[in-house]
């Protein structure tokens, strides 16, 4: 991975320069979790299901439930200035806040598994499982994030540098070292997931309620 360049830090002596980036916030970083309600869907066929869910599965099961999360996580940023006399250099205050999350995130239960039905309540209740483990998962690495943020941005001091110059560069690290950072971190749910649909855990629900969800999967 390309590393992107630290800011320059100038170290400026005149009175005036630093006593009006003394005025400026200090740099910050906000870390938001998204917590949305999961959609529950029953229009689709468990075939439909193993088609859509064919990545993730190993071949020859057939999908009956399915949990779908969209990873989000994106940055917004609002950046106090102060332009020296010359306009040679200014001094910034990055003010720095990541979302993260998925949205939206689907629970599918085959239609030919009918709600408050005892097929349905366990192949719902096996999908609950997986919602668990992505809302765990960011509660894991949302402090991991934002003291990894905080040590890069929130410096205690207002940066400096050329005039212009930071707003771009500041821009172009989120996109290129940070963003793929966090997408990383949120895509080591993948793992977690994959340990609970083991051979033994889709036998057990397949033979669950007296083998109906084996019987109707046929």
């Amino acid at each position: 991975m390309r590393l992107i360049a630290l800011l320059p830090l100038v170290a400026l002596s005149l009175p005036a320069w630093a006593d009006e980036c003394d005025q400026l916030p200090k740099p910050s970083v906000v870390v938001k979790r998204l917590d949305e309600r999961f959609a529950v869907n029953t229009q689709q066929g468990y075939k439909a299901l193993t088609h859509l869910g064919s990545a993730i599965t190993r071949p020859g099961n057939q999908v009956l439930g399915l949990t779908s999360g969209k990873a989000i996580a994106r940055f917004s940023s609002n950046t106090p200035a102060y332009l020296d006399r010359s306009g040679q250099w200014e001094c910034t205050s990055p003010q720095l806040t990541l979302t993260l999350g998925f949205s939206p995130m689907t629970v599918y239960v085959a239609k030919e598994f009918p709600e408050g039905g005892c097929a349905y309540q366990e192949i719902y209740q096996h999908e609950l499982r997986h919602v668990k483990t992505y809302q765990d998962h960011l509660a894991k690495i949302e402090k991991d994030i934002s003291d990894t943020l905080s040590r890069r941005f929130a410096t205690g001091t207002p940066w400096r540098g050329p005039a212009g110059q930071t707003r771009a560069r500041l821009q172009q690290e989120l996109d290129e070292r940070w963003l793929p950072y966090v997408q990383r971190e949120i895509r080591r749910a993948d793992a977690e997931q994959a340990l609970i649909d083991t051979p033994e855990e889709y036998a057990r629900v397949a033979d669950s309620c007296n083998g109906e969800i084996r019987k109707r999967a046929r």
